[in-house]
């Protein structure tokens, strides 16, 4: 195993140099620069702003100062928030991103997986059918719609939750943010689980452990172990998304995320900013993804890593 974690390391640092090269490349291409404003600075205060930032120089040698730096750990001042650099930043989102994240994951993968193999011991019944109702509205209805009824019900109307706002990261403040990234998550991985699991419960090895008289939580336990291996492979590069931050939920309350960080460096352009906000979204993808090999050859004994 320690072998195969190994080799996944080194074969992800070219995945990891081929989107650093791709994203830096595609920023330049696009219009505009970070010091370009509706009333255009004088040419000798563009000038020298190029010169400070390095971007007089030969795209090639711009991109190979980058890598430069990226090696030591530098991932650069921001062009817009010029007070502060971009790990700086990136530190004071990153947090707030994650709690967001991990909240949510931990909810959508209890109450998914629940309700998914509830449904599928009970196939065809009314509460499989209530599953599948909400499984299906919660993937349908988008985040934009149900975050501000949430505010109203229960922000505006009951007065129980904060409608946004971080204020030192207070259990209240993230309470509405995590179940409005997690419902669409408990929807998907409750379908998924009920799919996974009916056909589970059809293998022969299932019907082997009924004949010989097991219980049907013994037999709901074995089966819900391997209708999990389609969920870990799911919420593998879906992990990676929530803990980097929701652009969506971020913006509606009001949350300082990396999210919210991303869009605001691409509007206005600023190199850096945004190039530190994917090179730290490639690693969590990478790292979640080994993560989720690891959980494999855990949940199926019949996977083995040499």
């Amino acid at each position: 195993m320690l072998g195969f974690v190994f080799r996944r390391f080194l074969s992800a640092i070219p995945t990891l140099f081929v989107v650093i090269t791709i994203s830096f490349f595609l920023m330049r291409l696009a219009p505009g620069g970070p010091f370009d404003l509706e009333r255009p600075l004088e040419a000798k205060i563009m000038e020298n702003l190029q010169r400070a930032y390095g971007l007089d120089l030969p795209l090639h040698e711009q991109y190979l100062r980058y890598l430069g730096n990226l090696l030591r750990g530098d991932l650069g001042p921001s062009f817009f928030m010029r007070d502060f650099s971009v790990a700086q930043i990136l530190m004071q989102g990153l947090p707030v991103s994650m709690a967001l994240g991990g909240g949510a994951i931990l909810l959508a993968l209890i109450l998914g997986a629940t309700l998914g193999a509830y449904a599928a011991m009970r196939q065809n019944t009314g509460a499989d059918h209530a599953v599948v109702g909400f499984a299906t509205a919660g993937v349908t209805i988008p985040n934009f719609v149900v975050a501000p009824i949430l505010q109203i019900v229960f922000g505006l109307s009951l007065a129980w939750l904060p409608v946004g706002g971080w204020n030192d990261g207070a259990i209240r403040n993230v309470i509405l943010p995590v179940i409005v990234l997690a419902l669409p998550q408990i929807a998907v991985v409750a379908r998924m689980t009920r799919a996974a699991m009916i056909e589970t419960l059809r293998a022969d090895h299932i019907r082997t452990l009924r004949s010989l008289g097991l219980g049907a939580r013994h037999v709901a336990e074995h089966g819900l172990r391997a209708a999990l291996l389609p969920v870990v492979s799911y919420l593998g590069p879906t992990a990676a998304a929530l803990l980097t931050g929701s652009v969506v939920v971020e913006t509606i309350f009001g949350l300082p995320g990396i999210g919210r960080y991303f869009v605001e460096g691409a509007l206005n352009r600023d190199y850096t900013l945004v190039m530190g906000t994917v090179v730290v979204v490639a690693v969590f993808v990478l790292v979640f993804n080994l993560i989720v090999d690891i959980l494999y050859a855990l949940l199926d004994p019949r996977v083995r890593y040499e």
